[in-house]
């Protein structure tokens, strides 16, 4: 495993990013694995090297971050553990059970603490931009988690730049806590990202760990047409990647991929995260994985060094896109 510095940090985190949104219990979605089906992904990752794991309070209703801190205490050493969590959509439908007020932000943290079993969370980031909330209000609760040591970085995810920016001014006059990492959607089908997103990143000296690095699945070559729902249990039951991918050029990029990754012996997943791992502000692309081969290719892919024709090959049939993911 390889790794490196989370930003302008002095964080050290593996390249790969296991993302916990897989492990809790089906009942919150059908293609989650339960805790017993999960551990052989945690006890891989960390024998691979992989040290930074994410999650957050709103997958499978706590119950990942319950299994993701149960997991990483029998297999890792917690001193080493990189471990993110992340607060904004609401738990339940009563007040104050969502969004980036203070009392949420706060609450929701103390939360995330218990559930995960640790002191202190490593990397606590907002979910998305709250429109209710004054940035303020939100940046302010933040520095009161910092200073608390209940949280010892603050991150981002899936934000306009413009609002981004802002952030980072707000922290920087007021001498809060900065945020450090960005989680955005950024993947071969989905690149809009690069317009301001990427080159303000990049600028300032942020972290990009990219959800969705393979599309949800579809840059992982197992489909046989954009409309493909039966190649997994996730294609066929996950709405939310219908409303990213359909734009039928996607398709284009998806062939690109294959013919790519079939010249060159790799599969299309570690030709994918490998893009990923090429661009400079990109840290580590945050994998899903519901089988041991999704992972297996994900460690494979940090060792795989793209030539500047083959960037170009699999950039080629890019075609622009609303804004998705946020």
């Amino acid at each position: 495993m390889k790794y490196a510095n989370l930003g302008h940090t002095g964080l050290k985190v593996s390249r790969i990013c296991l993302g916990c949104m897989s492990y809790g219990t089906p009942s919150w979605r059908p293609w989650v694995l339960d805790e017993a089906a999960s551990q052989p992904f945690f006890q891989r990752a960390v024998e691979a090297g992989i040290n930074f794991f994410d999650t957050a309070n709103m997958y499978s209703l706590g119950v990942s971050e319950e299994v993701t801190g149960r997991a990483l205490r029998k297999y890792a050493r917690m001193e080493e553990v990189v471990l993110a969590t992340k607060v904004y959509f609401p738990m339940t439908d009563g007040p104050n059970m969502g969004g980036l007020s203070r009392k949420n932000v706060v609450q929701a943290c103390e939360a995330s603490l218990k559930r995960l079993g640790v002191e202190t969370i490593d990397l606590y980031q907002i979910h998305r931009t709250d429109p209710e909330t004054p940035l303020e209000e939100t940046l302010a609760a933040l520095d009161q988690l910092v200073r608390q040591g209940k949280v010892r970085y603050i991150g981002a995810s899936s934000s306009a730049a413009w609002r981004f920016a802002k952030a980072l001014s707000l922290s920087e006059r007021n001498g809060w806590a900065r945020f450090v990492s960005m989680q955005n959607h950024y993947n071969l089908v989905y690149r809009e990202e690069e317009r301001e997103m990427m080159p303000l990143c990049e600028a300032e000296g942020i972290g990009v760990i990219p959800w969705s690095p393979l599309a949800r699945g579809l840059l992982a070559g197992t489909r046989k047409s954009l409309d493909d729902k039966q190649a997994t249990a996730r294609a066929g039951s996950d709405a939310f990647a219908t409303a990213l991918y359909d734009n039928p050029h996607d398709w284009d990029v998806v062939e690109a991929v294959k013919k790519v990754a079939a010249a060159r012996g790799n599969t299309p997943a570690e030709v994918s995260l490998a893009w990923l791992h090429s661009k400079p502000a990109v840290v580590a692309p945050i994998i899903g994985a519901t089988k041991l081969e999704h992972l297996e290719a994900a460690i494979r892919s940090v060792d795989v060094a793209l030539g500047a024709d083959e960037v170009k090959a699999l950039e080629a049939p890019y075609q622009p896109h609303a804004v998705r993911g946020m």
